[in-house]
């Protein structure tokens, strides 16, 4: 099993990284919208692609998407934000197939976020950190803290 990991860099990366022991037995890589200094397990194993901020390169995105699933044949796509979760889920949902995992970022303790309310629709398993965001995600999974 392969699984692609998508990620923002920063907040996100950092708590994706928290369930390393998880996905680390399996083939894996990750795509990032950011340079970054990163771990040494990550250098030779990371995408970049191009970052958008809810503008017109998210159709370029959804294209890097395209081409890096095709192309690794990824089982899971893994991510806990932010943007780059979107255009990767709907290309791995509708063009290959792929399980969609996505977690609700810490930071969110009573209101979900944009990507959550849209990833919440396009995820096969949802999860969230604050049990007082079930209200908003009824069918997601309560978590827990990932750190």
């Amino acid at each position: 099993m392969s699984i692609c990991i998508v990620s923002s860099c920063g907040g996100h990366l950092t708590e994706v990284r928290s369930l390393i022991n998880s996905y680390s037995k399996y083939k894996h890589f990750y795509v990032l919208n950011d340079y970054a200094i990163l771990p040494m397990d990550m250098e030779s194993n990371t995408f970049y692609i191009k970052h958008s901020e809810r503008d017109l390169f998210f159709f370029y995105n959804l294209l890097e998407a395209f081409l890096i699933c095709y192309r690794n044949k990824p089982k899971v796509i893994l991510s806990t934000g932010a943007g780059p979760a979107v255009p990767f889920a709907l290309v791995g949902k509708y063009f290959f197939n792929i399980k969609i995992v996505y977690i609700e970022s810490i930071t969110r303790i009573y209101n979900p976020s944009l990507t959550g309310r849209i990833m919440y629709k396009l995820s096969d398993d949802f999860y969230y950190q604050w049990e007082p965001l079930k209200q908003y995600f009824p069918d997601g999974k309560f978590f827990g803290s990932l750190l």
